[in-house]
């Protein structure tokens, strides 16, 4: 049921852990094997009902008595489902999607410039961790509790890390986050079991090499911003490296000795992490698209990439001529102005306080509303001012949006008179004549 509500806001996303939660009863189950199938079967019916209830309701509404489908390019929630929000996004084949730049497609997209900062710090670990748990536990009961879990967590950590390491179409870094609670779940319980088997001179060589890899990882990872913090990384280094070499030899340490070493070593492998977390929260971020880290400048996906404070996808700030005219007689009009795309919406109407229409819905690539419809607004006195300007996203300006917000947009131009205030273009939408031109 909790699977299939978060269906209804992530869409096929959400499906990701479902396969690793099958296993994990499927093996682990407390009942018979027939009895653990059928179980699974009418947890996937509930996940039908759940997840399937509000798509249906909307795919039978009436179109004309119910807002558009944004993300669909005919106006259908199956559409958005199984397209733009599903499939689309593993094939890169989504109409009105902006794409993915599929530069590091692969399996190395995880530790990469895009993502590594958001998510590669404990991945390596989490991997040795569940692999070590799972032959710690080969020989525990059908239904024990830890290795049931090991199935649980490593599977939703290898399945969203292979669609996430292989998607084509739109991937985000911060989708990442859908990693965080396998990986934690996978380290904290391999990393127990291995420190319980310390003796086994298999799972101390387990945990030096988990301790050398991660903090070498960090130390790469932190190397990408080399002027913050410098010294971090060769202190985790020397110091990592030095609590590998001492847990190698924990059988000739005592209990005191071996606790102080496995805290250092565990201090060297969370250290970078939470110097990033630190750092993140305490740095100021506009945008739908957050980011990590320090501020960071360039092109996103690209070294040094990443937008100032997370500014992918920003929304306009007016200065104050564009907001007072914008403003004026807002209460007027059903729509104080119209503009390409909803994040340019979102800033205007943040400013004037006053409902802005988003042509063309979040990317400004959906048909809605149409030109027709939109001559209709107008001519009704709905609109007062078309915002001219290009929608900018994934760090670049698309030459167009929709067929229909370019239709509208030279519909505009060549039936108004453009006005420049504050070094921004609109259109006064309730009169055709020359306007007075305020450049500033």
């Amino acid at each position: 049921m909790a699977v299939g509500v978060g269906f209804l806001a992530k869409m096929l996303q959400a499906l990701l852990v479902l396969p690793a939660f099958a296993a994990a009863y499927l093996v682990a189950g407390p009942s018979t094997l027939r009895r653990r199938v059928l179980d699974l079967a009418l947890a996937a019916g509930a996940v039908v009902v759940s997840a399937g209830w509000y798509i249906a309701l909307v795919e039978l509404w009436p179109a004309d008595a119910r807002p558009y489908i944004g993300g669909s390019q005919h106006n259908s929630i199956l559409e958005l489902t199984l397209g733009y929000n599903g499939f689309g996004r593993l094939t890169g084949n989504e109409t009105g999607g902006l794409g993915n730049l599929n530069h590091d497609v692969g399996w190395g997209r995880l530790f990469g410039f895009s993502m590594g900062a958001d998510i590669g710090w404990l991945l390596p670990a989490a991997l040795v961790c569940t692999v070590a748990g799972l032959v710690l536990t080969r020989r525990a009961p059908r239904t024990d509790p830890t290795r049931a879990a090991l199935i649980l967590w490593g599977g939703w950590l290898a399945v969203t890390a292979v669609v996430f390491s292989y998607m084509n179409g739109i991937v985000h870094p911060y989708y990442t986050v859908a990693l965080a609670p396998a990986i934690a779940a996978s380290v904290g319980i391999g990393a127990t079991l291995l420190w319980r088997s310390r003796r086994d001179p298999r799972a101390v060589s387990a945990m030096a090499a988990t301790v050398v890899v991660t903090v070498l990882l960090a130390a790469q990872l932190l190397s990408r911003e080399a002027d913050w913090l410098p010294w971090l990384r060769i202190v985790i280094v020397i110091a990592g490296v030095g609590g590998a070499a001492l847990i190698l030899a924990n059988s000739r340490l005592g209990p005191r000795a071996s606790l102080a070493v496995a805290g250092v070593a565990l201090a060297c492998c969370l250290a970078a992490p939470a110097a990033y977390t630190v750092v993140t929260a305490a740095t100021p971020h506009s945008g739908a698209i957050p980011s990590v880290g320090p501020a960071r400048t360039g092109g996103f996906g690209f070294p040094g990439g990443g937008f100032p404070g997370g500014g992918l996808l920003s929304s306009p700030t007016p200065r104050p001529d564009l907001t007072r005219v914008l403003a004026a007689d807002a209460d007027q009009f059903t729509w104080a102005a119209a503009v390409v795309g909803s994040n340019n919406a979102a800033g205007y109407q943040l400013a004037i306080d006053a409902p802005v229409m988003a042509i063309g819905g979040f990317n400004g690539t959906d048909p809605s509303p149409t030109l027709a419809q939109f001559v209709d607004d107008v001519a009704a006195g709905r609109i007062h001012y078309f915002v001219s300007g290009r929608l900018m996203t994934m760090g670049r300006a698309p030459a167009s949006g929709s067929q229909e917000s370019v239709a509208i947009r030279d519909w505009v131009a060549a039936n108004f008179v453009a006005e420049t205030v504050d070094g921004t273009v609109i259109y006064d939408l309730t009169e055709s004549q020359p306007a007075h031109s305020s450049s500033q």
